[in-house]
């Protein structure tokens, strides 16, 4: 598939349906792109399709099933878009770190497919709000979905969530005080389930 090149090409990209509740248009907006005049399109429809799928079908739907709707908050990036927004100190990380990450249509540097998504889980904010405790949902990802990774950060317990093919499984915090990594292969909470964690979650949103 080439990339869309007119309004009627875009809107049929837009329509192409990802899983059972995502679109591809779900995942195309960006603040950045709006504001600068960036065409937020990928170059490589087929790989973003392809990545895409992944995330919506592993991740996104199972965790939709669980919580409830969520929303997508930030997800696919042009090279371009990325770029501008890591040059402006934009919350983006560089292109290349980002490659099977947010830019969704190209491979990493070993080769490998993803997708990225920065999620809100509606029904957690009053959880999370009230309490602080981000790592709730964190470990109830860890322990049911096959992500590469999660970043969470402070507005809403917003998260990135990753897939990726040969994931890291790594989850990193941006939410002070307890900023940093949470966990990632090698520590010793990284193994095993985590149910005392996100138990208080559960009984308070279902």
């Amino acid at each position: 598939m080439r990339q869309p090149k007119s309004v009627r090409g875009l809107e049929d990209f837009g329509r192409i349906r990802l899983s059972e509740s995502f679109f591809m248009r779900d995942f195309l907006y960006s603040e950045i792109a709006a504001i600068n005049g960036f065409q937020n399109i990928p170059s490589d429809p087929d790989l973003a399709i392809a990545a895409g799928k992944v995330l919506c079908e592993t991740l996104l739907e199972p965790l939709q099933a669980r919580f409830g709707r969520i929303s997508v908050r930030s997800s696919y990036r042009s090279p371009e878009v990325n770029g501008f927004g890591n040059a402006n100190k934009l919350n983006c990380g560089s292109n290349d770190s980002n490659f099977a990450g947010h830019i969704w249509d190209r491979r990493d540097a070993k080769g490998r497919m993803g997708a990225t998504a920065c999620v809100v889980v509606n029904r957690f904010i009053p959880c999370y709000q009230r309490t602080g405790d981000w790592e709730a949902m964190a470990w109830w990802v860890h322990d049911h979905l096959p992500y590469s990774d999660m970043e969470f950060f402070p507005k809403y317990a917003a998260f990135n969530l990753q897939w990726r093919e040969e994931p890291i499984r790594g989850i990193y915090s941006f939410i002070p005080p307890r900023r940093g990594r949470l966990t990632e292969p090698g520590k010793a909470n990284w193994a095993g389930k985590h149910e005392q964690a996100y138990a208080a979650m559960l009984a308070e949103i279902g």
